[in-house]
């Protein structure tokens, strides 16, 4: 929900470029689902507290595995007979969602702690297959449109554990090379402003350009990430639904929306690619330099440092705030409603998301879920070599460059602001179901004849109201 209180060489020597990339890539997330009972906990009893989590993207032994680690180290040294046990599950987001539900619902897996897209949370919920947790989770140190993805129906479900944010990455060395005079673009760059630029290299083009920018407009959630960005970019304090989940936007507010979502992705300025692209296959058009800007995830930063490194003129690589408004994205760790040891993996998720925690995870590549990760010097990691490795095998030395307390450079001046005016996709039980609708809808506007906004913006409402009943 996007609420209205807030303020988710070609040839070979390119694929040895690309191919660390593109490993690293998760796919987004898609939900919706249905209901199941919740199995009623027994007593406590000390064992594994088994952790299901999609693929950690910081590399060969990340950054997650090892915080389990300490944490198992405190529990062996204090012989309470608990031990935390890390399940990465296989597949993309949507697989892993679907494995999630069918294991919980059916009493398949024991897990004890699962690790969601912040848009599962009140589907979960919802279902009964996560319990309520302690609201001192989501003490005042948790990025505020952050910790309101942790909550449903009044009750704290989960604890942000990463968070996610569109950023814009950019090219400098293209800038300069087309006589951009100042190519380190600051915050508070318009869409606008982002297409003069695109004009200027277009008439003097880098070496491999070929269109201004590139994101995910595939049929998939990239596409409906992107679109919310433009519909919340073009109406002030627009919301898709309401506190409940059921629909809640106007037709008004909707073609508003679409003509934005149109003028961003022109021909003259979007790589035709684009449309059928998700994460990995943009990211990989923006290493191989085929455009001088891309819209990416946090995460992706190390990697692509290490792709653009520091020349004699002078750093490659950029990244500062998306235009407009950007989306939350993350994941959330919450306690699901069969564990028999609720207390004691609450104890852990506790731990896992606390200051020292998120520091860690910070200096890692993700993006931190409390404020004092970016502002405490006093809050430092203690977990060794938390800075990442660029490529998923664990090799490489890290390129990123870090501010005198050892934080990612952008992080205090790009991310965290970023994620303060970061906005919700819906917040709902059926997010499958929008999501679905949602792209679907959309085909219509990257066809080779569109309707007209009005038109589209009716079919979309029309196709919404069924999909989120009231």
């Amino acid at each position: 929900m996007l609420r209205r209180r807030l303020p988710g060489a070609p040839g070979r020597r390119l694929a040895v470029l690309v191919a660390p990339l593109l490993l690293l890539l998760p796919t987004a997330c898609v939900g919706g689902g249905g209901d199941g009972p919740a199995a009623t906990p027994t007593a406590a009893v000390p064992g594994d507290i088994v952790v299901a989590s999609g693929r950690d993207v910081t590399g060969k032994n990340g950054i997650r595995q090892r915080l389990i680690d300490v944490w198992n180290a405190g529990q062996d040294k204090a012989g309470t007979g608990y031990r935390a046990r890390l399940v990465e599950l296989p597949g993309n987001a949507d697989e892993q969602r679907s494995q999630l539900l069918g294991a919980l619902q059916s009493g398949s897996a024991a897990y004890d702690v699962v690790n969601l897209d912040v848009t599962w949370v009140p589907e979960f919920a919802e279902a009964r297959l996560i319990s309520p947790l302690p609201g001192t989770l989501l003490d005042d140190d948790v990025i505020a449109p952050v910790a309101s993805t942790a909550r449903w129906d009044g009750e704290v479900y989960a604890a942000p554990f990463n968070s996610d944010v569109g950023l814009l990455y950019y090219r400098r060395d293209h800038l300069r090379q087309a006589g951009v005079e100042r190519p380190d673009l600051g915050a508070g760059l318009t869409w606008p402003e982002l297409k003069k630029l695109i004009t200027t290299l277009d008439e003097r083009r880098p070496d491999g350009y070929e269109k201004g920018w590139t994101t995910q407009l595939a049929a998939y959630e990239g596409r409906t990430v992107n679109a919310v960005e433009a519909f919340a970019s073009a109406v002030p304090d627009f919301t898709l639904t309401d506190e409940d989940g059921h629909y809640d936007a106007t037709v008004e507010e909707l073609t508003e929306g679409i003509t934005e979502l149109r003028r961003r992705t022109e021909a003259a300025s979007v790589l035709p690619d684009a449309f059928r692209s998700d994460e990995a296959d943009s990211l990989g058009a923006f290493a191989a330099g085929r455009t001088a800007f891309l819209r990416h995830w946090p995460y992706v930063y190390p990697a692509l440092h290490q792709t653009f490194p520091k020349d004699r003129h002078g750093e490659r690589l950029g990244v500062t705030a998306l235009p407009g408004r950007a989306v939350l994205g993350g994941q959330n760790l919450a306690v699901t409603a069969a564990s028999r040891r609720a207390d004691k993996a609450t104890e852990l998720i506790r731990f896992l998301t606390g200051k020292e925690s998120e520091r860690c995870l910070l200096d890692a590549g993700f993006a931190a879920t409390r404020v004092s990760a970016y502002t405490d010097d006093a809050v430092t990691c203690a977990v060794g070599a938390a800075t990442p490795s660029p490529a998923p095998t664990g090799e490489g030395a890290d390129t990123v460059p870090r501010d005198a307390a050892g934080r990612p450079e952008y992080a205090s001046e790009v991310l965290l602001p970023a994620l303060e005016e970061a906005v919700h996709r819906p917040r709902t039980p059926l997010y499958g179901a929008f999501t679905q609708t949602f792209t679907t809808a959309l085909d219509d506007l990257f066809a080779d004849d569109p309707p007209g906004d009005a038109e589209l913006a009716r079919r979309l409402a029309k196709a919404l109201r069924r999909a989120l009943p009231d």
